[in-house]
């Protein structure tokens, strides 16, 4: 007779059945923290939102970014919008919860800032209000989610999903993904900052030509990519059916209605 596995036993079966397809997923996180470290290294921001646990892991990246993963060096901008008390409470009570990472993304964002999300289900309505806000804005919108296809990917211009049905695990590996991501980072800074930058009607940018509207961007290796790692245009959306305004196409309206994550997304 099998012997029922122990609590333990079970969660690392859960945790150990999505590594290899998470593997997968991740090596996109190469790409994202060069993108990133262009972005913050030459002046940007990175904006970070999440709901419950999801929003401490959103917390735990900005430490490491305006903080230090490992060496020294300067900060970097990064703020988590859920962590401003008085400023998301005020929002809440006056423009109701749906808007409380919106309002605060058209703010304190700038075109061709980043707005990364957290979560788990990938239906927040705050979340989803929040990305509509960074298109309309002028800002990349990237997400750390768990399987796909779901609402926020749909909406993003870039993901990355953890493929497992367990939060917990799809938690635990974002924040290996948060990790891996500030690793990232602080290998691509020397290489953005030891770019030349050129004078061009009054703005400074880095040679190599444009990304977006602000200067070259870098693929992994380095190298420079017209368009951005993942064909960001000139406010930022990918190729991956966003207009105008970065409504995808399966409908979401301007408020994103869904049911909420819970206190674990």
């Amino acid at each position: 007779m099998t012997r029922p596995l122990s609590t333990l036993d079970s969660h690392l079966a859960h945790l150990a059945a999505a590594l290899l397809p998470y593997r997968q997923a991740a090596e996109r996180l190469a790409g994202w923290g060069t993108e990133l470290a262009w972005t913050l290294g030459r002046g940007g921001r990175l904006l970070v939102a999440g709901n419950g646990g999801s929003a401490a892991e959103a917390q735990h990246l900005t430490a490491e970014l305006v903080g230090k993963l490992h060496d020294d060096r300067q900060p970097l901008s990064a703020i988590a919008l859920h962590a401003e008390t008085s400023a998301l409470t005020a929002i809440g009570n006056d423009y109701g919860y749906d808007e409380i990472f919106a309002r605060q993304v058209r703010a304190h964002g700038r075109p061709d800032d980043i707005l990364l999300l957290l979560t788990t289900s990938g239906t927040s309505t705050n979340l989803l209000t929040a990305a509509h806000a960074a298109h309309d804005t002028g800002l990349r919108c990237w997400a750390f989610t768990g399987p796909t296809p779901n609402p926020l990917a749909d909406l993003c211009d870039d993901v990355l999903a953890v493929p497992s049905p367990d939060s917990q695990v799809v938690q635990e590996l974002h924040l290996v993904s948060t990790h891996l991501l500030c690793e990232y980072v602080e290998q691509a800074l020397p290489l953005v900052r030891d770019l030349p930058r050129v004078s061009t009607g009054g703005r400074t940018v880095g040679l190599g030509g444009p990304f977006g509207t602000d200067g070259p961007a870098l693929t992994a290796s380095g190298t420079h990519a017209p368009g951005g790692p993942k064909g960001h245009g000139p406010n930022g959306h990918g190729p991956n059916g966003h207009g105008p305004n970065g409504h995808a196409a399966n409908g979401h309206g301007p408020n994103g209605r869904a049911r909420r994550d819970g206190a674990t997304s």
